[in-house]
């Protein structure tokens, strides 16, 4: 998936941190609540501003920073 058209970083907003769609819930935000145990369904129910698209952007967001640290890491 090509996040990069859901996931923006803007200096002045919530520390320069990763966001959805220029709002002020970050990516940690939502990989918090699902790593906490809120499904997809859940997090969709509490934040109906964001969409199922948002939280699959959010994972692969955080997949391809790993994949990034694993890299660096060699």
């Amino acid at each position: 998936m090509n996040y990069s058209d859901v996931i923006t970083i803007e200096p002045g907003k919530r520390g320069g941190k990763p966001c959805i769609r220029g709002l002020r819930i970050t990516v940690y935000d939502v990989l918090e609540y699902l790593a906490s145990g809120m499904s997809h369904a859940d997090v969709l129910r509490e934040f109906p501003y964001l969409t199922e698209e948002d939280i699959r952007a959010c994972l692969a967001y955080a997949a391809d920073r790993e994949r990034k640290a694993d890299i660096s890491n060699a």
